[in-house]
């Protein structure tokens, strides 16, 4: 199964949220409706970069790498 490492970034304000899932259109939704707790106060959101990663371990590598201060900075960018 296929992973998605994604990042999307608030419209109204300058935050970044960096995630991984299985189907990245239901999270990105998700997000944007309000239903998860930590990025509610910060919705609408735009969806900023994707990756695909052929299984959980590399995908959570990848993840960690963009909530690094090196990947924050380029997505910041984006």
């Amino acid at each position: 199964m296929n992973f998605t490492v994604y990042a999307i970034s608030s419209i109204n304000r300058k935050y970044i949220y960096i995630g991984l899932t299985s189907n990245v259109e239901k999270r990105f939704l998700s997000h944007n409706r309000g239903y998860e707790r930590t990025t509610k106060p910060y919705a609408p959101f735009k969806l900023v970069y994707t990756e695909v990663c052929p299984d959980r371990i590399s995908a959570r590598k990848r993840e960690k790498y963009w909530k690094s201060g090196v990947g924050r900075e380029i997505l910041r960018k984006l």
